[in-house]
C-alpha cells in the first residue's frame, strides 16, 4: 500500500485534538488556480481477536454516539507507536486479553481527501489476561461469537468496521471465500 502524502506546498490551516487540515494551490487544468485542501490525522489499528473457534466482537458506547455500536478492539495509534503496538495495546486495554499471534490482514485509506491507514490485525490464540483498562468515554463489553455470526454483522446496521464488510460479504455468498476467510482468521 502507497502512503498518501501531501503535496510540498501544502500548509496548515487548523489543527484539532484529532484532525489536521492542510491547503494548496493546485493548477486547474484550463490553467486557473483553486485551493484544495486534505484532512490528516493519526493511523488506527484495529483488531480481529480469535479466541479458539470464536471471534470476540465489542459492543460498545461513547459519549459522542447516540447509541451503542458493534464493533472490534481498535484504536488511534500513539506518537512514534508501530501499528502492530497500537494493536496489541488496544486489545489488551478494551478487552483484556493478549495474542499468540498476529498477522496483519490488511492497510487501507478508507477516504479520499484524507490521510489515514486503518491496518486490520489478526489476533489468533487469544487469552484473557487482566481486566479492562477503558479510557474515560468508553463503556465496552465483549462476547464471543461463531465465524458464521461474525460474517451476519455485515448486514448490521450499527457494525462499525465498514471497511470489513465487503469481505465479510463476499465469505458468506462465495464458497471458496468462506473457506479463505476462515483459514485467514483461524489459521486452518
Amino acid at each position: 500500500m502507497k502512503k498518501k502524502r501531501l503535496p510540498k506546498n501544502a500548509k496548515p490551516v487548523f489543527k484539532g485534538e484529532i484532525f489536521e487540515v492542510w491547503q494548496w494551490p493546485q493548477k486547474m487544468f484550463d490553467g486557473s488556480v483553486a485551493t484544495f485542501e486534505m484532512l490528516k490525522r493519526p493511523d488506527t489499528a484495529q483488531v480481529i481477536p480469535v479466541v479458539g473457534d470464536k471471534i470476540l466482537v465489542l459492543n460498545e458506547q461513547q459519549p459522542n454516539q447516540p447509541r451503542t455500536f458493534l464493533g472490534l478492539a481498535g484504536g488511534r495509534l500513539e506518537p512514534g507507536e508501530t501499528p502492530l503496538n497500537a494493536a496489541k495495546r488496544e486489545l489488551l486495554e478494551e478487552t483484556g486479553y493478549v495474542a499468540r499471534d498476529w498477522k496483519l490482514r490488511q492497510a487501507i485509506n478508507p477516504v479520499g481527501k484524507m490521510i489515514w491507514t486503518v491496518y486490520t490485525y489478526i489476533a489468533r490464540d487469544c487469552l484473557y489476561w487482566q481486566p479492562q483498562k477503558l479510557d474515560a468515554g468508553e463503556k465496552i463489553t465483549s462476547k464471543l461469537i461463531s465465524y458464521d455470526e461474525f460474517l451476519q454483522l455485515a448486514d448490521e446496521p450499527n457494525f462499525y468496521e465498514t471497511e470489513l464488510v465487503n469481505a465479510m460479504l463476499r465469505a458468506r455468498y462465495d464458497k471458496k471465500e468462506y473457506k479463505k476467510f476462515y483459514k485467514l482468521l483461524f489459521n486452518k
